[in-house]
Order: C-alpha cells, then structure tokens, then sequence
C-alpha cells in the first residue's frame, strides 16, 4: 500500500524526522547551558576581583593579615606545595599593569618560581595553553601584540559587561 502522506514529524522517532518536543527540550537545554556558563564567568571574574584585592592588601601589610584557612587560597602555606603553572599564570596576569606575551609570562615565572618549569619541555607552549584556557574559563582576555603575538590581559570586573556585549556580538543568533 502506497501513501501520500508523510507521517507527522512530531509522532515520527524516525531519523531524519523533526521531533517537534525533542527540538524544544534541546533549545531549552541549551539556554539553560549558555546561561549557567555565563553565570559561571561571571563568577570565576568576580573570584579574582576578590583575589586580587586580598593579595594586594597581603602585599602592603604581610600575609600574617590573612587567616591560616586563606592562605590556602593563595597557595602561601607555609610549608604546602608548591601551587602550579596555572596559579602562576593567574598571579602574574592579576599583577601585570599591562597586557604580557606568553614569553614574558614564562620568564616572570621562571624568575619567581624557576622549579614550576624545569620539569617542561617547552615552557612557553605549556603557558599559552594554559592561557587560552583562562581566556576560555572567562578569566583573561587574548589581545593582539606589538609583536603580532598574543598578548594577555587578566579580565577584571569592571571589564565584565563590554566583554559579555562583545561575545554576543560575535556569537551570532542562537541555533
């Protein structure tokens, strides 16, 4: 038997068919996502807004102004481990007063904590992988150098709001 209608699409769990629900729960879904990762960068933002000002303030007046169950925070045990690359980064991008190339990263870290990258291969490499994922965590920001390199710039709070405009601007329509 032949038939000249299609079935309905929003019955049909056929590949190929449109599931009208399955469509509506999948967009919901990925409102859902986009909201809770920008709600997430907000909040990785505002952490080292707040990060920034108590080790400025540890700075000007010691770190015997944090409370032992801080220092943890700032990896300034005394005693702990050591904290690792990616916590180096973070500082030094949080103390910059300028946007750094990853080379510039790399030699301030080895400067201050030379044993963080005497185990790497290539430590420059290391650093921008480090660093495109704290652009990806919505943590730094990647700006084009003097040099034609990156250069990278810790995203402070203040910065939040241009930076979010501009993501939706290129982002484009939602799918």
């Amino acid at each position: 038997m032949h038939q000249t209608q299609s079935p309905d699409p929003a019955v049909s769990g056929a590949p190929g068919n449109t599931n009208l629900y399955v469509l509506d729960v999948m967009r919901r879904a990925e409102q859902e996502l986009r909201q809770l990762i920008e709600e997430r960068a907000a909040i990785t933002k505002r952490i080292g807004t707040v990060q920034r000002t108590m080790v400025g303030l540890a700075k000007l007046f010691g770190d015997d102004i944090l409370r032992a169950d801080l220092l943890h925070l700032f990896g300034r045990e005394r005693g702990s481990r050591q904290p690792g690359i990616t916590w180096a980064c973070r500082k030094v991008l949080m103390e910059a007063r300028r946007p750094m190339g990853a080379r510039d990263i790399c030699d301030e870290i080895q400067r201050t904590a030379p044993t963080l990258l005497a185990s790497h291969k290539h430590p420059t490499a290391s650093i921008n992988t480090i660093l495109r994922r704290l652009v990806d965590y919505g943590e730094a920001k990647a700006l084009p150098g003097d040099d034609g390199q990156c250069a990278w710039l810790w995203v402070a709070e203040r910065d939040r709001r241009s930076i979010q405009k501009t993501d939706r601007e290129n982002s484009g329509p939602p799918v």
